[in-house]
């Protein structure tokens, strides 16, 4: 069994010098018994023990300053600690301000970089909602310009794969009149029936019964519709444009107030390049292809039973406000006026033929 220990503390006055020191006390260890007597047994032994040793007066005199020497010490280091800490109340300070803006900072950070996230989910979302306009936008766009966007891409892809369709019709007619035409008397037969046999086909040209305009180079055969000019006249436009619109129905249309073909001035013919899809008309789509006529291709217009024979010299786009399109002024020419893009009327596709 562990045996315990007790202390006891003792005063004693020690004279250093002459003169008596502070008050020393010093504790006395012994072990603790289990019942009081021998408790005070061992105490009392102790006590002997101590009253029997002797003990050097000067050294426990430096003991005593000794012991003070390093409490005062203590002491002081524990005032300077302190008084230490006191006098650095602005580098703490300067710390915790530090600490605090550089969390301020970090706030910051944070707020910018959640900031740039929303500003980059805006930017994705309204790139996305574009995109799908767009999208939207082309097909009922192109839906709507079914008919002239597939005429379109049907000639593309010929001119690809070298197929050129022309109609023999169309060209036999743009012939007409360029072959020599030879004459030689009829030798005289005996019999009518070696008499018929001389007689030669009839070179007839057939003319189509009302005014048209033919485009071989398109494969177009339209005929020509003529407004009134009664609301030219009275200046009134929007039932200009009224009658125009009518007219444009059932083909292409000739401008009110400009030359006729065969006359001096500008014959000035306009046709649809797309329209909207539920009208009721046939040729929305009849100058769709326009673009694709050159530079040196013919153009054929039928009126008054005759036929009139133009050569493409020029072609431009121009603003739907450059109206010096439809002047009679200047030399005899034949213009063709269409929207374009096809399918908008932002613009106007202006071709110029001369007379042959």
């Amino acid at each position: 069994m562990e045996e315990k220990k007790t202390k006891t503390q003792r005063t004693r006055r020690i004279p250093v010098n002459g003169e008596y020191s502070p008050e020393y006390k010093w504790e006395e260890s012994h072990p603790a018994s289990a019942n009081s007597e021998g408790m005070g047994h061992e105490s009392q032994k102790s006590k002997e023990v101590a009253h029997a040793v002797p003990r050097d007066p000067v050294a426990d005199a430096n003991d005593v300053v000794k012991r003070q020497t390093e409490s005062h010490s203590q002491q002081n280091h524990s005032f300077n600690l302190r008084v230490s800490e006191a006098a650095q109340p602005s580098r703490n300070i300067k710390h915790t301000g530090q600490l605090h803006k550089k969390r301020v900072d970090q706030l910051k950070d944070i707020v910018r970089i959640k900031a740039g996230r929303r500003i980059s989910i805006r930017i994705w979302n309204t790139l996305e909602w574009l995109a799908t306009s767009a999208l939207i936008f082309l097909v009922l766009f192109f839906a709507l310009n079914y008919d002239s966007y597939f005429d379109l891409i049907k000639l593309k892809l010929d001119k690809i794969r070298g197929i050129v369709d022309t109609n023999p019709y169309i060209q036999k007619i743009v012939n007409i009149g360029q072959d020599d035409v030879t004459q030689a008397l009829l030798p005289i037969v005996k019999t009518p029936e070696a008499d018929k046999k001389q007689i030669p086909p009839l070179a007839m040209t057939v003319i189509p019964p009302d005014e048209r305009i033919i485009i071989p180079r398109i494969d177009k055969n339209v005929p020509v519709v003529y407004v009134s000019t009664e609301n030219l006249v009275k200046r009134d436009w929007s039932g200009l444009e009224k009658d125009i619109q009518e007219a444009l129905r059932d083909g292409v249309v000739h401008y009110p107030g400009t030359a006729q073909p065969g006359d001096h001035g500008n014959v000035v013919i306009t046709g649809h390049s797309s329209y909207f899809i539920w009208d009721p008309g046939n040729f929305k789509d009849v100058f769709a292809l326009l673009h694709e006529v050159n530079v040196g291709d013919d153009i054929i217009v039928y009126y008054n039973q005759k036929k009139y024979l133009y050569k493409v010299y020029e072609k431009k786009v121009v603003m739907p406000d450059q109206i010096d399109v439809l002047t009679q002024k200047g030399e005899d020419r034949l213009t063709l006026i269409t929207c374009t893009p096809v399918g908008t009327n932002l613009k106007r596709l202006v071709v110029l033929a001369k007379p042959e």
